[in-house]
């Protein structure tokens, strides 16, 4: 194929060295993985929290995503695992891929809330404090990070040759190998598909332009970036999840991640609505009542936090 009509796959997806195999679409996943990390921790800074609190969160976050992430994928792709002819062992092979994000964001989501949020204590003892954040406060930092970190993975499954589209004659349409296990069966050799891990990819950049500036016109906190940033992803991988032609189940029509986006969709406005109508002033602070940088009690200090004072003039000055 000419090179200007198509888009060319790749004809590997790993690499060794020594005797360890390293895959592209690990690669990816941990590159996106430290630039979400990087990302919030600078936005952090600069909303008066400490950086150093968003590797504390991701600690527990990280590990819960890729979880859920592969539970969610193998629970909607349940016939490549355990159909007589398939080995089921194969559902612990991530470097194949199949992280499903919206199992990722759920599973992620109460990760970071842990780990913001909740001491783990035995008895009156605390083992293991939490950064002291408040959850939609580290979620609101983390938004860019985390359209970058999916804009990375998605060109995981690009070396994996994966979840590509429809037929498609545009030039930038994708050439999938004849002998892939995922080509279509009845189509002829040569045809090219939609490259959704492309469109998902531009969607997660343009993503990040989009709530950045909305974010500086509106001032989008309490959560608002983060609804906003469901919102905006939602609605990209509907369309985008209709495209694609890998296995999935079909509920009414449509596949399973379109009605998880149709959710995400619903959530990311429920949050938006509720927390307008909740805080009509500014966000002072990230840090829980009684919390500060390094984790301290601010035990020299009232009970009564900046967010409650905040809180307490938006019930004197209610929004008109």
């Amino acid at each position: 194929m000419n090179l200007l009509s198509s888009i060319p796959s790749p004809t590997i997806s790993s690499f060794t060295l020594g005797t360890v195999t390293v895959h592209y679409y690990a690669l990816f996943i941990l590159a996106g993985i430290v630039v979400a990390t990087i990302v919030t921790a600078g936005r952090m800074k600069a909303r008066g929290m400490e950086a150093g609190a968003a590797i504390d969160i991701a600690i527990w976050a990280v590990p819960f995503g890729i979880i859920g992430g592969r539970l969610f994928h193998v629970f909607t792709h349940a016939n490549d695992y355990f159909e007589p002819d398939k080995d089921w062992t194969s559902m612990f092979k991530l470097w194949e891929g199949g992280l499903a994000i919206y199992g990722a964001l759920i599973f992620g989501a109460l990760g970071a809330y842990i780990g913001a949020q909740v001491d783990i204590k035995a008895g009156n003892k605390v083992l293991i404090p939490s950064a002291g954040i408040k959850f939609l406060s580290f979620a609101d930092a983390l938004v860019p990070g985390l359209l970058a970190a999916q804009a990375l993975g998605r060109w995981g499954n690009y070396f994996n040759v994966e979840l590509f589209g429809e037929p498609t004659d545009l030039p930038w349409g994708l050439e999938v190998p004849y002998a892939n296990q995922a080509y279509p069966i009845g189509l002829p050799e040569g045809i090219l598909f939609h490259p959704t891990f492309l469109y998902e990819s531009l969607w997660s950049l343009l993503g990040i332009a989009v709530l950045l500036l909305l974010e500086a016109r509106f001032n989008l906190r309490w959560g608002r970036m983060f609804g906003l940033y469901l919102i905006w992803y939602s609605a990209g991988r509907f369309f985008i999840e209709g495209m694609r032609l890998d296995p999935s189940e079909v509920i009414l029509g449509l596949r399973t991640n379109q009605w998880s986006a149709i959710l995400g969709f619903l959530v990311g406005l429920a949050i938006l609505v509720y927390q307008n109508s909740k805080h009509s002033g500014v966000e002072t602070t990230g840090y829980l009542p009684g919390r500060g940088p390094r984790n301290e009690v601010k035990d020299t200090e009232p009970a009564t936090s900046d967010e409650s004072e905040v809180e307490l003039v938006e019930s004197e000055n209610p929004t008109k």
